[in-house]
């Protein structure tokens, strides 16, 4: 595992409030009962946080899953 992917295990495991060890290679909208729609809102928050500045609205409705979260924290 990458230390981005990594990072973004953490982060999403964060936001919604459960063990870094529910958030599989897998893990998205669809699998993970926690990421709820407030559970996305504060995995925005922590997103924006973490880089320091906002995402777009196109940006946002777009993150679905681990990979996604992953992409925004490389670029």
């Amino acid at each position: 595992m990458t230390d981005t992917v990594a990072k973004a295990r953490q982060l999403i495991a964060d936001a919604l409030e459960i063990s870094a060890d529910e958030v599989d290679g897998d893990a998205s909208i669809e699998t993970l009962d926690a990421w709820t729609s407030l559970g996305h809102m504060r995995l925005i928050l922590a997103l924006e946080e973490k880089l320091g500045k906002q995402l777009e609205p196109s940006a946002i409705v777009e993150i679905a899953n681990l990979d996604d979260v992953a992409a925004i924290l490389n670029d």
